[in-house]
């Protein structure tokens, strides 16, 4: 009877769930960790180990259940025992209390094990002017929440300590009290307020994209499963996009009957010049993905149909990140922060911050959009054209 009424409960089958979901995140950590799934396993034997692993692991939490079953049933009968044999039985609120200590010291010491071996995995400091804000911002916010956790655990599990109940006094009920709730709801309203205000005007400098002269505005387009980037050629400006556009050579959609195309530039990494103000123009020809550079504490959805921008301004080189992390490989990566799909995880470009020249040396070398292919396929397309829609683009391109 009490096993049906095991496999009935609500709280059985919410253990069962959370098993489960702790059961596939430690077998994915360790497989990831061992490389025990590779490319080359197969389907078949990979999902056997995966759920083989997650069955030891709700088996496991299901024998631990029934192992703290079995002790408060074998500590129930030493009680009744007690009882019967006419001596003192348990405490039960001083064993309550006991544990409820113990769980504040344990629970303490977790928070403090994770500040500080988990909170040496952060990034190093910002390599943007923005991404200093933003660092400031939640440095306060983690601060201001990590005193009220402190406070409010040691007073919760405290109180139950000090106060648990007792036959030598009786609890005293506090019904209403005005200035008690003045000071829970005043104190918390300040703070809050403290952290919006301070938040929406840094998210409001961080967010303002508009176009300012000086900026360099390059493109970043977002397709499954890739970035395409493009720059402005010597004229400073990006010509138009057209979706319709779109062909194999073509694969940005470019329009061509905007001169600013003509000498658009293609590049294969994100190189920036340093201290200087750059302008993403943020693009998705297929699903939303979304632009993630965590080094310069950047990211900005990219939707289909509506562009999206992002200004900012790096401050670090390459170089001289690679000096302070003391890691000659080290790079900074632009990243995709939705999972649009299968091979989602290559979704990668590398970002370069370098000095003016060397930006200036590298804008110099790179290819142009309108390759001889792209030219021909015009040329033809216009030929084709009855209404000669782009006769004078094939006029252009001859000049």
């Amino acid at each position: 009877m009490g096993f049906k009424k095991l496999l009935t409960s609500k709280k059985a089958l919410l253990l069962f769930a959370a098993s489960m979901l702790l059961g596939s995140q430690q077998l994915m950590a360790q497989a990831v960790a061992q490389g025990t799934i590779t490319a080359g396993t197969p389907d078949s034997m990979a999902s056997s180990g995966m759920w083989t692993g997650v069955l030891y692991y709700v088996l496991l939490g299901l024998v631990a259940c029934f192992c703290i079953a079995i002790l408060g049933k074998i500590l129930k009968v030493y009680d009744l025992t007690l009882t019967m044999q006419g001596k003192k039985p348990i405490n039960w609120n001083s064993f309550m209390a006991v544990l409820c200590l113990v769980f504040l010291i344990v629970g303490l010491y977790g928070a403090y094990w994770s500040l500080t071996v988990q909170g040496s995995m952060t990034l190093p400091k910002s390599a943007s002017a923005h991404g200093v804000d933003i660092d400031s911002m939640f440095n306060l916010t983690s601060a201001l929440t990590l005193i009220v956790f402190v406070i409010t655990q040691v007073l919760l599990f405290g109180f139950l300590f000090f106060y648990r109940a007792s036959d030598k006094r009786k609890a005293y009920f506090l019904p209403h009290n005005n200035t008690i709730e003045k000071v829970w709801t005043i104190i918390p309203a300040i703070v809050l307020t403290v952290l919006v205000v301070f938040g929406f005007f840094t998210w409001q400098s961080v967010e303002n994209s508009t176009n300012m002269k000086g900026d360099i505005n390059i493109d970043v387009t977002g397709h499954q499963f890739a970035w395409e980037l493009r720059y402005p050629g010597p004229d400073g400006k990006l010509g138009q996009l057209d979706y319709r556009l779109t062909t194999g050579l073509n694969k940005l959609g470019i329009d061509y009957k905007d001169r600013n195309s003509y000498d658009d530039l293609q590049a294969d990494t994100l190189v920036l010049p340093v201290n200087k103000s750059i302008r993403l123009n943020i693009h998705a020809q297929d699903v939303i993905h979304s632009v993630f550079m965590p080094h310069f504490r950047l990211q900005q959805n990219a939707v289909p149909g509506l562009p999206t921008y992002f200004k900012f301004v790096p401050t670090v080189t390459t170089n001289q990140m690679r000096s302070e992390t003391n890691n000659p490989k080290f790079e900074y990566l632009l990243y995709c922060n939705k999972i649009c799909g299968g091979i989602h995880y290559n979704m990668q470009k590398v970002v370069r911050v370098v000095s003016e020249s060397e930006y200036q040396d590298w804008i110099a070398k790179q290819k142009p959009y309108l390759t001889d292919q792209l030219k021909q396929q015009l040329k033809v397309a216009a030929a084709k054209s009855s209404a000669g829609s782009l006769s004078s683009n094939k006029l252009a391109l001859n000049n």
